[in-house]
């Protein structure tokens, strides 16, 4: 039994000096930048989906004219002045992204979305449609059957069900890839690695474990970038790239900042957040009118006339809030168990810390989304 109450002891003693503020967590240096060059590209098209249930764009002018290229590309062309009525079609937009190092033959996946009238892209096909990059360039080439999520169906008497979004449908490995994107791998002697997030001291931290690692091989730029003297053989800088993005790194604390989203009510305080000595009281005033009309009715044969008198009650009532007390240097923890001595809601939480920033004890950016 006791060894068992000190193993408890022991696993119990380890988990707090996890969680405490300052252990230090490592990260990989993949999780915290990436090469540069080493990205996807994104691509958009404009196609026809074919073969819906009458569920299509019907009459639009620019499913119309979409139609007219596809037909003549088929060796068809539609009599001038004609507007085929389209049902079973649609417009929509293709959007896809183009996989680092991604070579013509290869497959990727694409979503095709309407743009017009179109109840549901359910059973439709994506005809032979090209994906363009920022550059104007081909990339790639989408077509194939949809797979969509939705559903929507209508009565007619007008009323009509409608299941996550029949509009938006997705095809696997819908599109071939037709041209690849240079990336400077093969051919750059120095690569430059970014971090997602600009800090000095967090790049000097990755210069320090890469060069620990492999010696005279990082420079820092600036507080996003790396320079990284590499190899020129491929397989030999693959194998150095892949070791560099496993070494851990210890990054830097990130900045105090107060998160606070106006539309949800929802505030973020991380745990870099300190205060300065600073009271803070907060109360509630309600004021409350009470309005009672009473009917007055006139005497019997006095030829009165029906009345109404009115009746109002006023009454003001004040919570009485305790004062919460920071010391200088306040941590999280002690801000939030003062907040909720106070009872405060997340609008009224925002009040309070605008005010403190506005006293000059909360020393955090606000962001507010």
């Amino acid at each position: 039994m006791i060894r068992r109450i000190l193993l408890s002891l022991a696993a119990l003693s380890a988990a707090f000096a996890a969680v405490l503020p300052g252990a230090a967590m490592a990260e990989r240096v993949r999780d915290l930048g990436q090469f540069q060059g080493v990205r996807s590209n994104q691509l958009t098209g404009y196609g026809i989906v074919v073969g819906l249930p009458g569920t299509g764009d019907d009459n639009l002018e620019y499913l119309t004219q979409a139609m007219k290229g596809v037909s003549g590309r088929m060796g068809l062309t539609l009599p001038a002045g004609v507007a085929p009525g389209l049902k079973n079609a649609a417009a929509v937009m293709i959007t896809a992204d183009l996989p680092a190092f991604a070579k013509p033959g290869q497959r990727i996946d694409v979503t095709v979305s309407t743009i017009g009238k179109a109840k549901s892209l359910r059973g439709g096909a994506l005809i032979l449609t090209p994906l363009y990059g920022a550059d104007g360039q081909v990339y790639a080439m989408a077509q194939g059957n949809l797979a969509v999520g939705g559903l929507g169906i209508s009565g007619k008497d007008g009323s009509n069900l409608t299941v996550n979004i029949p509009t938006v449908g997705r095809i696997a490995d819908g599109a071939s890839v037709e041209r690849a994107v240079a990336t400077g791998f093969d051919n750059n002697p120095v690569l430059r690695w970014n971090l997602f997030d600009a800090d000095f001291l967090t790049a000097a931290r990755v210069r320090d474990a890469i060069n620990a690692r492999i010696p005279g091989t990082a420079s820092v730029e600036d507080g996003v970038t790396l320079a990284l003297t590499l190899p020129l053989d491929p397989n030999t800088r693959a194998s150095v790239m892949a070791a560099i993005e496993m070494i851990n790194v210890d990054p830097a604390e990130t900045p105090a900042r107060v998160i606070v989203n106006s539309r949800t009510g929802t505030v973020v305080i991380n745990s870099a957040v300190r205060l300065s000595a600073a009271a803070i009281s907060h109360g509630k005033l309600t004021v409350r009118v009470d309005e009672n009309p009473t009917v007055v009715q006139p005497a019997p044969f006095s030829k009165g006339q029906t009345a109404v008198e009115q009746n109002s009650t006023l009454s003001a009532d004040e919570e009485k809030r305790s004062v919460a007390l920071f010391q200088p240097g306040a941590s999280l923890s002690k801000v939030v168990d003062a907040l909720n001595m106070l009872g405060v809601t997340p609008s009224d939480l925002v009040a309070i810390l605008e005010a403190l920033k506005q006293a000059g004890a909360l020393k955090a950016e606000m962001v507010v989304i």
